[in-house]
């Protein structure tokens, strides 16, 4: 029998809540550079979602102002069910976007077992209402919807509403206040919602932002939590294949301190990976970068 290892990757490319321009390739480009070679080598260890990209859809939704909900609930439900064999084992599962969208369907899957955590490492607080979204995107609605927030379609999948408490929720690295204030977003400092925006990194440490969320995660009455890790949070002179952008952002420094301490710790039990766009990293440099952090952080486990 061969040792067990602890790490579990579900390849989920969806791209339904962005637009089919490259970021569905990131889970191959990603292995391409090394990522964690011995878990893609491992037989059962890559378990590879179904997408509904074919069926991505322009057009709003006049009922629901999103893009492609239904597509993505389905994909959600698909991505749900695939997770539960992969917790069940106690394994950590790396979800592997895709866009942010695929949030959705890791929080559900846990929700169904339980109560869990999320510490949402975004560059963006990703907490638009549809009608306030310029897009129509739910990759810029997914910290809203699985909080709660916004249709039924989305945040009520098979009764589980809210997948995640505001009590139980870090965002860290924000650095997106300004623009989502002038579109007319909802605002998380109104919420319960616990926050470690960039400003407050850049006066108190990563350190502080990760021990204050590592305290409340550990004592608080949850059976674990979850990592979402959005690759727009890294500064873009050492992210630039993201859509959106937006100046300053985390050091790799920073990024694997609040990756590693996050992850090893017992009560994480997996991570999504998001937006890294290999479309826009013509000579593969950023997706080099950001392999190198991962594995530096996720090897430990192993």
């Amino acid at each position: 029998m061969p040792p067990f290892n602890p790490i579990h990757i579900l390849s989920a490319p969806s791209v339904l809540g962005l637009k089919p321009n490259g970021v569905e390739q990131l889970p191959a480009a990603l292995q391409n550079a090394g990522l964690l070679p011995d878990v893609f080598a491992a037989p059962g260890h890559h378990t590879v979602i179904p997408t509904l990209n074919h069926l991505y859809n322009a057009e709003r939704d006049p009922h629901t102002q999103l893009l492609n909900g239904r597509q993505i609930a389905a994909f959600s439900r698909s991505l749900a069910d695939s997770m539960q064999p992969v917790l069940q084992a106690q394994q950590f599962a790396l979800v592997l976007g895709g866009d942010c969208s695929v949030l959705i369907g890791a929080m559900l899957s846990l929700k169904q077992r339980g109560r869990y955590g999320l510490a949402f490492i975004d560059a963006h607080a990703d907490f638009y209402q549809p009608a306030a979204s310029p897009t129509g995107e739910v990759a810029d609605m997914d910290l809203a919807i699985v909080s709660g927030r916004g249709p039924d379609l989305l945040t009520n999948i098979s009764g589980c509403r809210p997948y995640v408490r505001d009590s139980d929720i870090m965002q860290i690295g924000q650095r997106d206040m300004a623009e989502a204030a002038a579109y007319g977003s909802q605002d998380i400092r109104d919420t319960g919602i616990r926050r470690f925006d960039i400003d407050f990194i850049r006066t108190n440490g990563m350190a502080a932002a990760v021990a204050q969320t590592v305290a409340y995660l550990e004592t608080a009455p949850l059976e674990g939590y979850w990592i979402h890790f959005d690759a727009d949070v890294l500064a873009d002179d050492i992210m630039p294949a993201v859509e959106y952008h937006l100046p300053g952002g985390l050091s790799l420094e920073e990024a694997k301190l609040a990756i590693s301490t996050l992850a090893r710790h017992p009560k994480a039990c997996g991570m999504t990976v998001t937006i890294y766009n290999p479309a826009l990293d013509e000579q593969g440099k950023a997706g080099k970068k950001l392999v190198s952090c991962l594995n530096d952080c996720l090897n430990k486990l192993i």
